[in-house]
């Protein structure tokens, strides 16, 4: 009896003292604190950059026989699903981070998927607590606040998804001209292609073809995205090889499938024999018809490609009539999902890279050879990590743009959905699934210049 009541007293004690070594363990940071310090020591201790890093900081286990398998694996996949290198960074510099690393470590958060528990039972003090958790989600909401500026209140102002802007900036007298080019076949090297021919306006900003046709009819190996929208992209094209929309307007007219021109100076010497618009350039732009000026120009056009006062961009900004139930809940699934870790922001995307096939093999299911398009950044980097990972396409109008995917191979939104959630998030929606969030989708179809977006090419 004698004993077994020491036992009994010992297993208290030790009961106490490990949850007091708990507790002190995961105190959260201290609250005069600034914000980013306080969620930078709590990803910190939470183990974060022990698998979201090219460098990962491995526990002294790491190397044992059987943990060491178990341990590769789970920072490859989580390496591969999320480097929180920026994000840490960014936190140390007093940077504002970007807005889809803000949304996945807001989403596991709100989940409670991190660290996994075979991590914090080894590491006491990485455990995520309520009070931790708290801290990370008023974070996330006043980083929304403060980035974004854009009005939203109450339950709203925290949203991942944004409304779209009525305008941004431009010179007007280089818009006209821009026009005007975005139009001209001349660009091209035979006068028939123009940026037009893949991106009309009236087609939604694509030309609903899997591959788009160039000069000689060339196809090209990639799906045209549309230019609706694109001045919110990080970067431009599939690969991110253009880090600005005029860096975007210099490529097409030089490459041998799309317009095929050999030069710029070939370009500008058809443009200046047609005196009227040279005259009319040279008021705006003095030094005259340069590549540079050219470019500029089309981007000066294509920043004013807005689509705002979509259904949902009403919503957001407080109508609760503007979508339906159904929609609603398709918006509320396409946040369940981790979609919107993703399709962030003003666009619902063009804010990162992201690997094809996260949760499941697409390439090796697509029954489609495999291309030099299909590497994604990787052509730009050569770096292993960005082969088959590609800027995360936005999704405004996305009704009008099909077909879907870099590949163009879904040809329809409801495919489109139903396998992003397969091989993106791991998950195989039902049929109503995906018809809620087809109809969510169908709500992020602006205005253009006061009017509904139309596609005149949709039966």
């Amino acid at each position: 009896m004698r004993k077994s009541n020491l036992s009994m007293t010992l297993l208290l004690v030790v009961a106490v003292a490990a949850a007091a070594a708990y507790g002190i363990l995961n105190r959260p940071p201290a609250e005069n604190l600034p914000a980013n310090d306080r969620v930078l020591q709590i990803l910190e201790k939470g183990g974060c950059a022990s698998c979201h890093s090219a460098n990962p900081t491995l526990p002294f286990y790491a190397n044992f026989p059987v943990a060491k398998g178990m341990i590769m694996k789970d920072v490859e996949d989580g390496y591969r699903a999320f480097d929180i290198e920026p994000l840490m960074e960014a936190l140390r510099s007093g940077e504002m981070p970007r807005p889809v690393d803000v949304a996945k470590v807001e989403k596991v958060m709100l989940d409670q998927r991190m660290p996994q528990a075979k991590y914090y039972l080894v590491h006491w003090g990485s455990t995520t607590t309520r009070a931790k958790r708290d801290i990370i989600l008023n974070w996330a909401l006043t980083y929304r606040q403060l980035f974004y500026n854009d009005g939203l209140t109450g339950a709203r102002a925290g949203e991942p998804v944004r409304p779209i802007a009525e305008s941004v900036s431009v010179d007007p007298s280089k818009v006209e001209l821009g026009f005007a080019l975005y139009h001209d076949t001349r660009l091209s090297v035979d006068n028939t292609v123009s940026c037009a021919t893949c991106h009309a306006l009236n087609t939604a900003g694509v030309d609903n073809k899997q591959y788009s046709e160039g000069v000689d009819g060339q196809k090209g190996g990639v799906n045209a995205p549309t230019s609706y929208n694109a001045v919110y992209n990080f970067v431009q094209f599939w690969d991110g090889r253009a880090a600005t929309l005029a860096d975007q307007a210099a490529g097409p007219p030089l490459n041998p499938v799309e317009m095929a021109s050999t030069s710029f100076d070939e370009i500008i010497a058809k443009l200046e024999a047609d005196k009227q618009f040279k005259a009319a350039f040279e008021e705006v732009y003095p030094d005259g018809l340069t590549e540079a000026n050219i470019t500029d120009a089309i981007e000066q056009f294509e920043r004013t490609l807005l689509t705002p006062n979509s259904a949902f961009d009403k919503y957001l900004r407080g109508d609760d009539s503007a979508i339906t139930a159904e929609e609603l809940r398709g918006y509320e699934l396409f946040k369940q999902y981790d979609c919107a870790t993703c399709h962030v922001g003003a666009n619902l995307g063009g804010e990162s890279y992201e690997l094809m096939g996260l949760r499941n093999h697409y390439f090796a299911e697509r029954n489609m050879p495999l291309t030099e398009e299909d590497n994604g950044r990787f052509k730009v980097t050569q770096q292993e990590r960005d082969r088959h990972r590609f800027k995360v396409p936005g999704l405004r109008n996305i009704e009008l743009t099909w077909p879907y995917y870099h590949d163009g191979s879904r040809a329809t939104l409801e495919e489109a959905v139903r396998d992003m959630g397969k091989y993106q998030s791991g998950v195989e929606l039902t049929s109503t699934e995906v018809a809620e969030i087809t109809a969510f989708l169908k709500t992020l179809t602006g205005e253009y210049q006061g009017k509904k977006l139309t596609n005149d090419n949709k039966q």
